[in-house]
């Protein structure tokens, strides 16, 4: 079973990248697959808790943060510069006319900058900065602990105050803001900051869920890769549970809001050519 959970969370990674319709499948497949496995192969009956460990895993480790590659998909067939576009424009001629890759991989691979591509980078600047602004600002005015709004997340991460999260908020929303401007987003002082205060939050939440694994688990680190800061899991949980919404936010509200603004452009110029 823990193959299983291994190989379906690695194929939730290819197929969004390689065939993304395929994507929604994966999950699906790999867990059917389990459940013929704890059915067929084992001498007894599977556990709720070995059968939740198995889909829990893939659904954790695989499918959610694999969003992430379907994000990075996005905008791939039309390029649409950003404010810093002219700064690196020879890097881009020469990525655009250089790439000696195999052309039966993906263009958003043999050219890496995408409308995708640019919305995780400030996204991903503005969850890091949302760590760091909350530990700095929780060590320099945290008196609230977390736990007097919320005990259950008090007891999962009982260092964690109240002050810190309005810390990281401010970092990710002035972040956010400045990517939103970069990126020419729609109404981008409201998007922006809405954007960032989702991320801070939202990551919060990541960072919360690996702690209350590790506790239950009586883990003080996911491992000891990175020293004096635990496993790969201890740097990227605020990662996991904003990769649906960066989907949703990239794939279809910045889209819909920017249709939605032309639309009224389109409509104010008719006005005034009737007038």
């Amino acid at each position: 079973a823990r193959r299983i959970s291994v190989l379906g969370s690695c194929a939730t990674f290819v197929t969004a990248l390689f065939a993304p319709d395929l994507h929604q499948i994966c999950l699906p497949v790999a867990s059917t697959w389990a459940m013929i496995w704890f059915l067929t192969m084992r001498r007894s009956v599977s556990t709720i808790g070995e059968i939740a460990t198995t889909f829990t895993g893939m659904f954790y480790l695989g499918y959610i943060p694999s969003f992430w590659v379907r994000i990075r998909q996005l905008g791939g067939d039309v390029i649409q510069p950003t404010r810093l576009a002219p700064l690196v424009k020879p890097l881009l001629d020469r990525l655009g006319h250089s790439s000696k890759l195999p052309a039966f991989l993906p263009k958003t691979i043999r050219f890496p900058i995408t409308t995708g591509s640019n919305f995780i980078f400030w996204t991903w600047i503005c969850i890091a900065f949302s760590d760091v602004g909350g530990y700095f600002a929780g060590r320099k005015f945290g008196k609230t602990k977390l736990g007097a709004i919320s005990p259950a997340a008090g007891k999962t991460s009982p260092n964690k105050t109240v002050e810190g999260v309005i810390g990281g908020c401010a970092f990710s929303v002035s972040l956010a803001t400045l990517g939103a401007w970069v990126q020419h987003w729609p109404y981008w002082m409201v998007l922006g900051p809405v954007h960032g205060i989702l991320l801070a939050l939202l990551g919060l939440v990541g960072d919360l869920t690996a702690s209350m694994l590790k506790r239950d688990a009586g883990l003080k680190d996911f491992g000891d890769l990175i020293p004096e800061h635990g496993g790969i899991m201890d740097r990227v949980d605020s990662y996991i549970f904003t990769a649906p919404y960066g989907w949703i936010m990239c794939g279809y509200v910045i889209p819909w809001l920017k249709r939605f603004a032309d639309g009224r452009a389109a409509a104010a110029a008719a006005g005034m050519l009737a007038v």
